[in-house]
C-alpha cells in the first residue's frame, strides 16, 4: 500500500530529525543509514523512498539542525529584542549543557570539520546555516556598529563561540575546559572600539 503525501512527509522529518540527532552525536562517517533509520523506529529498505543519497540526508540534516538554531533566536527576538536574544543565545551557546549535549546543540562546532572534508550539497547547506547565523548575530550589531564592521564582529564572535567549544569537547571536563567557557563568556559581542582601533593601526601604518 502506498504511503499518503501526509505520511510520506511525517516519516521524512523523523528520519531528518534523528539524522541530525544522531550526527552530531557520533558524526556523520560513523552513522550508517541503518542507525539513522532504526533511530526514526523503520525499516531500512524505506530510506530510498525519501532520500536518493546519505549525502542528501545530510545535507538536510544539517538544515534542519541549524534552522532549530536559528528559529530560537528568532523567538527570542520577537520576545525580548535582537541584544537580549544575542545574550541569551550565547549563554546557551557557551554552557556545560551544550558542550554534554552534542546531538541537540551547534551543528558548526559537532560537525564543521567533518564537512569541511567534504563538498557539494551537505557543505553548501553547512555554509548558509553559518550564514544565517551571522546575519541574526548583525540584527544585534549596536547603531555605531553596521555594515562590514558589524557582519566581521559577527564573524568573530561566531567563530569565538564555535572554537570555545570544539577545543572545550576535546579538553574533557575539568578546570580548563571551565576556564576556556569562562574566557569566550566574557568578551563584547561587538566591541565599541573595534572598528575604530583598526582605523587608526591602519593610519599609523600609512
Amino acid at each position: 500500500m502506498r504511503m499518503s503525501k501526509e505520511a510520506a512527509a511525517a516519516s521524512r522529518i523523523r528520519i531528518i530529525e534523528a539524522a541530525s540527532r544522531l550526527f552530531r552525536e557520533r558524526g556523520i562517517e560513523a552513522c550508517s543509514i541503518a542507525d539513522v533509520m532504526a533511530a526514526a523506529g523503520m525499516t531500512h529498505g524505506g530510506f530510498y523512498k525519501h532520500f536518493q543519497s546519505k549525502e542528501a540526508l545530510v545535507a538536510a540534516a544539517l538544515s534542519a539542525a541549524f534552522a532549530g538554531h536559528t528559529d530560537r533566536f528568532a523567538h527570542r527576538r520577537e520576545q525580548d529584542g535582537p541584544l537580549a536574544a544575542l545574550d541569551a543565545y550565547v549563554a546557551e551557546y557557551l554552557s556545560e549543557d551544550h558542550l554534554t549535549h552534542p546531538g541537540v546543540g551547534c551543528p558548526a562546532a559537532a560537525l564543521g570539520t567533518e564537512v569541511g572534508r567534504g563538498s557539494g550539497d551537505a557543505a553548501r547547506a553547512f555554509a548558509q546555516g553559518v550564514e544565517t547565523i551571522i546575519a541574526d548575530f548583525v540584527t544585534a550589531a549596536p547603531p555605531g556598529c553596521r555594515g562590514a564592521a558589524a557582519r566581521a564582529a559577527a564573524i568573530r564572535r561566531l567563530a569565538m563561540m564555535v572554537g570555545a567549544v570544539v577545543v572545550g569537547r576535546g579538553v574533557g571536563s575539568g578546570a580548563l575546559r571551565d576556564e576556556i567557557l569562562a574566557a569566550c563568556s566574557d568578551v563584547e559581542n561587538f566591541p565599541a572600539a573595534g572598528a575604530a582601533g583598526k582605523a587608526r593601526r591602519v593610519t599609523e601604518r600609512g
